[in-house]
């Protein structure tokens, strides 16, 4: 297969990851309504995704759950250091601030992908990049919308934690699939994400919620689905993708999230399509498209 072939399937499978996280809204809020907390939906989501990848794996290549010991603590890295700690630092950033600045906040990783691709991968900072990543920035900005209000130092340091978190899974991910399958490394980063999980979720009130449902069966199916369509499929399609994708790149096309978060907002609850997200949804797919002409660089 051509490099050019294979950018354009890992731009794909970016840009489809995105489309499912941005689904993520409509399973946390149902999840919220029956009671569990955001840390209790993120121990939901990251321990059953850590069964399902295992499954995955054991399926696919029994012999990729062999790793070596001294990779254990990149594989800590991505569970712990990533997973774990930007689902946790956004929701703290929610609960300290609007929900839209804790959005745009996250929205930063985008940058601190670049800036970690330019130090450790020595990825060539393009002209295309920067206007990229600005024009996704600003547009994620405008969908979230301009706020701000409230913001304290510990908040905004909170919310950029999310940030740098989220880009950290594009940095360590690449480097894991150097020696790794996808399968493997998404595999073995949720069982180190539920592990840790386990220690933050109060597991005794978590399964005491489950004990109360008169319906638990369809409530575990609910679980199950919610790690489908908000981890396993995006993760999985995100992973497969960096390995055709540069991480700065990938950063930069996973910014449709937030627009697809909006038009989920406005076609299932009907809330109001304000014009500077209208712009904001075109600013960010202008981003998107900028990335993938074909230029006269040689790939």
């Amino acid at each position: 297969m051509k490099d050019i072939d294979k950018q354009k399937i890992g731009s794909i499978l970016i840009i489809l990851a995105g489309v499912f996280w941005g689904s993520m809204g409509i399973f946390v809020r149902k999840l919220g309504s029956i009671g569990f907390d955001s840390i209790q939906i993120v121990a939901i989501r990251v321990t059953l995704s850590a069964m399902i990848f295992s499954l995955i794996l054991l399926i696919k290549d029994r012999v990729g759950f062999r790793i070596r010991p001294k990779d254990i603590i990149l594989f800590m890295g991505l569970g712990f250091g990533s997973i774990l700690f930007f689902t946790t630092c956004y929701f703290k950033a929610i609960s300290m601030m609007s929900l839209s600045t804790a959005a745009i906040l996250l929205y930063t990783s985008p940058v601190w992908i670049m800036l970690m691709s330019v130090l450790f991968f020595h990825e060539k900072l393009t002209g295309r990049k920067v206007l990229a990543l600005i024009i996704a920035f600003a547009g994620c900005v405008l969908v979230s919308g301009i706020s701000g209000e409230g913001v304290t130092l510990t908040g905004l340091l909170v919310g950029l934690g999310s940030g740098i978190g989220y880009g950290l899974y594009s940095i360590l991910g690449t480097i894991a699939l150097r020696r790794y399958s996808p399968y493997t490394v998404t595999a073995y980063t949720f069982i180190f994400a539920a592990v840790g999980s386990v220690f933050i979720c109060r597991p005794a009130e978590l399964l005491s919620r489950f004990e109360a449902r008169d319906n638990i069966f369809l409530l575990i199916l609910f679980c199950i689905l919610t790690a489908f369509v908000t981890a396993v499929i995006p993760f999985m399609a995100y992973t497969l993708g960096l390995r055709w994708v540069e991480a700065s790149r990938a950063g930069i096309l996973a910014t449709v999230e937030p627009m697809v978060a909006t038009l989920f907002g406005v076609i299932i609850f009907s809330e109001p399509l304000k014009l500077l997200s209208l712009l904001g949804i075109i600013m960010i797919l202008s981003a998107v498209i900028i990335l993938n002409v074909r230029s006269k660089e040689k790939h």
